[in-house]
């Protein structure tokens, strides 16, 4: 992925550098406040190796029936072998952008992972609420790796 002269990324559209740096930085905030109790609670694993970042465009009035979605996948997707980074509302700027993080130790463990989790009689009831209310417009799927050395760098203050 490269950043055009106008700042956006390409092969994301309609995101800034802006809101793709916000993206990951919260990505990375929100592995920050998962913190040692959630670690201890489950096996240990190799970290992840590469990110899905899901983008969705949302009906703005139905916020809340996406957090409830975004909520619902906090068991089913680490039941079939995804590390829930985590999901994503709008804060400021546009109203109709959401974003969920998952993180893969390969390509391979991400397509195993859609074959489980299209097998998930609860990932199918949840798509299908999704679909009746109509929350998601529109859903891209980009992957990304951490720059080694840039991750979960602290402030100095």
């Amino acid at each position: 992925m490269s950043v055009t002269t106008s700042g956006r990324l390409r092969g994301v559209s309609d995101i800034g550098r802006r809101q793709a740096i916000a993206v990951i930085g919260a990505a990375g905030a929100g592995l920050a406040l998962a913190g040692s109790d959630v670690r201890a609670a489950q096996p240990t694993r190799n970290p992840p190796v590469i990110t899905c970042v899901i983008r969705y465009q949302i009906d703005p009035f139905q916020r809340d029936a996406f957090a409830d979605y975004a909520r619902n996948w906090r068991l089913i997707i680490p039941d079939c072998g995804g590390h829930l980074i985590g999901y994503f509302l709008p804060y400021e700027g546009t109203n109709d952008v959401a974003w969920g993080l998952i993180g893969f130790e390969s390509l391979v463990a991400y397509e195993a992972y859609r074959t489980r989790l299209k097998a998930d009689v609860r990932a199918r009831q949840n798509l299908a609420m999704a679909q009746t209310k109509r929350l998601i417009l529109r859903e891209e799927r980009n992957f990304v790796e951490v720059v080694d050395g840039t991750f979960q760098i602290a402030p100095h203050r």
